[in-house]
């Protein structure tokens, strides 16, 4: 426990001085970098320096990774437990497009940069860093630390060693990746007129705090009396009672035969995620469900994603991965330049008048997490003038489509699958993803261009 307090503290230490050179520092200002990266990239270096000359604070990086795949999972139930704003119209034949679209290039590149990773590593010399662990990608750059370390751990669980760490150092590279090429892409859609719902982005935005006089009275509201539970205390009761019955769901799931039942028992994120949607059903029949709060839980989801990322960044060991950090970097820079020309490719034929938004949203989400496509969104539309950031979260119902891609995944990894069963299996995958482009008609002619 002490060891969980001291790494808690070292990471509100980190987020902090991100949030204050946030404020300082015109660079990050205008590359719009989070706190949680800032944070965590002097976090990277402080746990790193610390292992080097020997100096013990009362935690290490394995205590980050373990945070990292529990604050995973309390973000799935978060994000299970908040319900749909009644004023979205989800229905628009518009922001359905957009969500299909943007969901089934998502699942494009999750089945194909782990082919690409996968080849890659075959061809690089002098290292002996095995083919298995480029299978990592998807998790890491698609997905995001969370879902990289909780596919790491099951990885290790079939002997692969290291292989959290390796996905959380790709997670971390992506999310760089994210705002070092996003930003500047969105400044080149800004001068070249593509962008058109751009305006001045607030000071306060840019420096990342409010000042006095524009911090208003706003607060969530009261579901519970404060003399007999804090509201803010019964909803993380809600997320515990979901933690509670996601283990109880795992130990279901381990019965099932073979690979599947090993790696769906230990996807905890996802089992919370089933356990919350009991909850949120069984409040709705009970008609409790007026005692959760959407901006409340919404709050909470976006505390558990700040902690996540700066957590993922001190997670990583560069005394493990130095060894393997030139094909790291490699696999890393090559699956970035081609996320950027497929995302690219497909965004300008999506076929609606904010496909550049689209384009720009896409590749955050791909190199980083929806949250970070959303930032990069906001560059070019500050007021959310387009259906862009709503069709992002939407798509996440269009993801569900990858799950043949973990799977066969995971099978390679149990050693359940061969090599090339696998490859063909991905590329079958491939395949009928730009199929289902073509069949939903989000795959046209160009609606914007770079020239």
């Amino acid at each position: 426990m002490s060891q969980f307090m001291m790494a808690y503290g070292l990471a509100s230490i980190m987020l902090c001085t991100g949030m204050f050179l946030r404020a300082r520092i015109l660079f990050f200002q205008k590359m719009l970098v989070p706190a949680s990266v800032i944070g965590g990239v002097i976090g990277f270096l402080f746990m790193n320096i610390l292992a080097e000359t020997g100096i013990v604070v009362g935690t290490n990086a394995e205590m980050y990774t373990a945070i990292v795949n529990e604050l995973f999972t309390i973000s799935f139930i978060s994000i299970s437990l908040t319900g749909t704003s009644e004023n979205v119209d989800v229905t628009a034949k518009t922001r359905v497009k957009g969500a299909v679209g943007l969901g089934l290039v998502w699942c494009l590149l999750y089945a194909l940069t782990p082919m690409v990773a996968a080849v890659l590593l075959s061809l690089i010399k002098g290292t002996d860093m095995d083919i298995m662990y480029g299978m990592l990608v998807p998790f890491a750059f698609c997905q995001g630390p969370g879902q990289s370390a909780a596919y790491g751990a099951i990885f290790e669980t079939y002997g692969w060693d290291n292989a959290a760490t390796v996905a959380i150092t790709f997670s971390v590279v992506g999310f760089i990746a994210a705002f070092s090429v996003g930003i500047p892409m969105a400044k080149a859609g800004i001068r070249k007129g593509i962008a058109k719902n751009c305006g001045k982005i607030e000071t306060s935005v840019l420096k990342g705090y409010f000042p006095k006089e524009e911090q208003t009275e706003y607060m969530v509201r009261d579901t519970t009396c404060s003399s007999n539970i804090e509201t803010l205390a019964f909803h993380f009761v809600l997320i515990g009672i979901c933690y509670v019955m996601a283990v109880g769901i795992a130990r279901i799931l381990s019965h099932i035969p073979g690979f599947l039942g090993t790696s769906m028992s230990s996807m905890m994120f996802m089992n919370g995620m089933y356990a919350a949607y009991i909850v949120k059903w069984l409040m709705r029949k009970l008609k409790l469900d007026f005692l959760q709060e959407n901006s409340l839980q919404c709050k909470i989801t976006g505390w558990t994603s700040d902690y996540l990322v700066v957590c993922a960044f001190m997670a990583v060991q560069f005394g493990i991965i130095k060894k393997w950090i030139t094909p790291i970097l490699l696999v890393s820079a090559v699956i970035t330049v081609v996320t950027l020309v497929v995302c690219i490719y497909f965004g300008q034929r999506f076929g609606g008048s904010n496909d550049f938004e689209r384009t720009l949203g896409l590749y955050g989400t791909c190199t980083g997490t929806v949250p970070s496509g959303i930032a990069l969104v906001r560059i070019v539309d500050s007021n959310f003038r387009t259906t862009t950031s709503i069709e992002l979260g939407a798509c996440n119902l269009v993801m569900l489509a990858s799950t043949p891609v973990y799977i066969i995944i995971l099978g390679l990894a149990a050693g359940s699958i061969s090599m090339l069963s696998a490859m063909l299996g991905l590329l079958g995958c491939v395949v009928v993803y730009l199929a289902a482009l073509k069949l939903f008609k989000v795959w046209g002619t160009k609606t914007f261009s770079w020239k």
